[in-house]
């Protein structure tokens, strides 16, 4: 049965060479199984039989059962239309075609009954229907078709083709035919009866041909908890493969560095999270095996004094770190932050990025080969292969979804046997997403903000304002304060963008004049070193306002910059709004983030603009931003690949996944191997799984 569904879709009937080629290309639908899991978007209840006079106005789709008793062409201003008079025995309507006429009317069969299905209007009090699907009566008695009709997901192109729903439809219900829908059982008996889970063979019928709204319900929920399952599966076996068979440091000792500077130097009392943190990566780090945690923490949560504090302890076993940041002016922030942290415990600590002059790297390579370096910062530039280690112990990366997985899996081969991995990102991912993404991770998380942080006041005002909004700016500026003003950068049309930047730039300039004002510019087109130097400008105070695009997205810290102005606050994503914010708010001062947009917002900005005010929580806002935007944009193009689903949607179906992460880690835990003979099937499915989709690809 399985060899069947490998079948090449031209040699179902009705399908053929050419539309075989158009179902590739649209839909990639290469093989019967393919278009199996073609599930449908939506469904028309066809359980109801509408009579003429009980017709509303309602632009609804409903289906009549009546006879044509007449057809004539109209002539209208610019062509003609086609209008038949359809009839029951309560009233009359129109059928009304501007297109196909000459085939209609070679076609329709009068005073023979049919089944007509459309959407209804009223014209000078007459119900007509545009362009109806027609079935004749005993046809529409005959076939397959459900009662709950499915709308399959399509194309333009498709539907110039030819390939209508309809024809989908029909195809679907050759299939079936074809394989007498005999599918293969993947889910064990135990497992279906605790759960109470319909047949597979059961469930991939009604979710084509669904009798009722209950029978579909239980279809779709099969479906997707079978999807999730399998996905979980492979997550967790892979977590588990590392744990046995990936070796790490046992990081046995805890001593002098790691004691002494928390005894000693810290410099504020960490947070309770901070602390339950620090206690699972010591946990993780203690065993023979490699570490692989994801440590989430909002923007100012306090990850760096924890990626330090991992770092000693690698230090304390006789072994060097490294922690890898995107962008040079990360890794230098970092560079600059710890080492300011680490000063009094004499360790040696340097920085290699892309601008690293050659003297330095020659003492770097050097340093950190015979192990006097303990401590690497750095960009890319780590991932060289003359970056070599005496003894590389811990790699911590930020700000993940950055990098791709080739460059992660780089710094594993950094030693014999591979460091443990400590991932860090500022970017919350909501839990259901982490739970797919990295469900081959840990995950920790820091979930409060360290003491005497005042939350940011957040503000939306409209450009009709803007004279208020630039008056208490100067205020702010009166009590000493720095604002950043931010653009958006939208890549396709830079000119346009750097035009925005460029006049924006300067009406600041001229609302804000020298002497007594003085504004600093950042954009991608600058050099690298004027953009330091600009950035340095400022972050010593010698300009009042940062005009930039979103190249401070990620970056500097100035505790003394209070305000953040967001312009055309509109055009960013949820997420990128909620960094932005992070870059204020990190003195004593109240901080405050006002965001800019225009008079006519669409209800998704408006969620955006009501979830910026109401809540400073990246956790509730990454909710939001992924029931908007759907997973795939959150993590970028590199990541989506993993959640190629094709019933189950991560936002609706969050109780889905859990149920299936559970029963994913209750099965591996009675039988790791699936060795079980009532497993068996569950195997072989696994292992075709694992055969055809590799999702390691996408996570490393």
């Amino acid at each position: 049965m399985n060899n069947l569904l490998e079948t090449p879709i031209e040699y179902l009937k009705g399908v053929g060479p050419a539309r075989g080629e158009l179902l590739r290309k649209e839909l990639g639908i290469h093989k019967y199984g393919d278009l199996l899991n073609l599930y449908p978007n939506r469904y028309i209840d066809r359980t109801r039989y509408y009579r003429i006079n009980e017709l509303q106005n309602s632009n609804s789709e409903v289906q009549i059962v009546g006879k044509v008793i007449n057809i004539k062409t109209v002539e209208q201003k610019r062509g003609k239309r086609l209008v038949a008079t359809f009839v029951d025995n309560t009233g009359q309507m129109e059928l009304v075609w501007f297109q196909g006429q000459k085939w209609i009317r070679e076609n329709v069969k009068i005073n023979v009954p049919y089944v007509i299905f459309g959407k209804v209007s009223s014209f000078n009090g007459i119900f007509n229907m545009a362009h109806p699907e027609m079935e004749l009566l005993s046809e529409h008695e005959k076939s397959l078709r459900s009662a709950m009709q499915p709308i399959y997901p399509s194309t333009e192109k498709l539907t110039q083709r030819g390939i209508t729903n309809k024809v989908v439809n029909k195809i679907m219900q050759q299939l079936f035919i074809e394989t007498q829908a005999l599918f293969k059982e993947t889910l064990p008996a135990w497992l279906l009866q605790e759960i109470k889970l319909i047949p597979k063979n059961a469930a991939l019928f009604n979710v084509h041909f669904p009798k009722s709204q209950e029978i579909l319900a239980q279809a779709q929920f099969r479906l997707k908890f079978e999807e999730l399952f399998f996905i979980q599966l492979q997550l967790i076996t892979k977590n588990l493969l590392r744990k046995h068979k990936i070796k790490g440091h046992p990081f046995d000792k805890v001593g002098e560095m790691f004691n002494g500077f928390y005894q000693n130097h810290l410099p504020f009392e960490l947070t309770n999270a901070q602390k339950r943190v620090l206690k699972e990566i010591r946990h993780d780090m203690g065993h023979p095996a490699q570490m692989n945690r994801l440590l989430q923490g909002d923007v100012g949560s306090g990850k760096t004094i924890v990626a330090l504090m991992s770092m000693l302890l690698a230090l304390d076993n006789g072994f060097q770190a490294c922690l890898m940041a995107p962008t040079e002016i990360l890794a230098n922030q970092h560079f600059l932050g710890l080492s300011e942290l680490a000063a009094p415990l004499n360790i040696n600590i340097k920085i290699l990025t892309g601008s690293t002059k050659t003297a330095e790297r020659r003492i770097i390579h050097e340093e950190l080969e015979n192990g006097t370096l303990h401590i690497i910062i750095g960009t890319h530039a780590l991932l060289e292969d003359k970056v070599q280690f005496k003894n590389l112990g811990l790699a911590i990366i930020d700000e993940q979804h950055r990098f791709g997985v080739e460059q992660r899996s780089k710094l594993w081969k950094k030693n014999e046997i591979p460091p443990h991995i400590l991932v860090m990102t500022a970017t919350p991912i909501p839990r259901t997403l982490a739970m797919s993404l990295y469900g081959d991770l840990d995950i920790s998380v820091i979930d409060e903000l360290p003491p005497g942080r005042k939350p940011i006041k957040t503000v939306h005002r409209y450009d009709s304002n803007r004279l208020k909004v630039w008056a208490f700016l100067k205020e702010e500026i009166a009590k000493g304060r720095q604002v950043y003003i931010v653009y958006p950068l939208i890549q396709e049309s830079e000119k346009m963008d750097y035009k925005d930047l460029m006049d924006g730039y300067e009406s600041i300039s001229r609302d804000f004049p020298l002497p007594q004002y003085s504004v600093s510019i950042v954009h991608g087109q600058m050099k690298p070193a004027e953009k330091d130097s600009e950035m340095d400008r400022f972050a010593k105070g010698k300009t009042n306002i940062m005009v930039a695009t979103t190249v401070i997205e990620v970056g500097v810290n100035v505790p003394n910059a209070s305000v953040m102005v967001i312009e055309s606050a509109e055009r960013f994503g949820l997420s990128q709004l909620h960094q932005l914010r992070g870059r204020v708010g990190r003195g004593a001062e109240q901080s405050y983030c006002i965001m800019m947009t225009g008079g006519k917002l669409s209800n998704d900005s408006k969620v955006r603009m009501d979830t910026m005010v109401r809540t400073n929580d990246g956790f509730e806002i990454a909710e939001v931003d992924l029931k908007l935007r759907g997973p795939g944009d959150i993590m970028g193009t590199q990541q989506s690949g993993v959640l190629n689903l094709q019933i189950a949607d991560l936002v609706k179906d969050r109780e889905i996944l859990q149920m299936a992460r559970h029963y994913a880690i209750k099965l591996l835990k009675d039988d790791p191997n699936l060795n079980k003979p009532e497993h068996a099937a569950l195997r072989a499915a696994f292992i075709e799984m694992t055969k055809k989709k590799n999702i390691w690809n996408y996570i490393s």
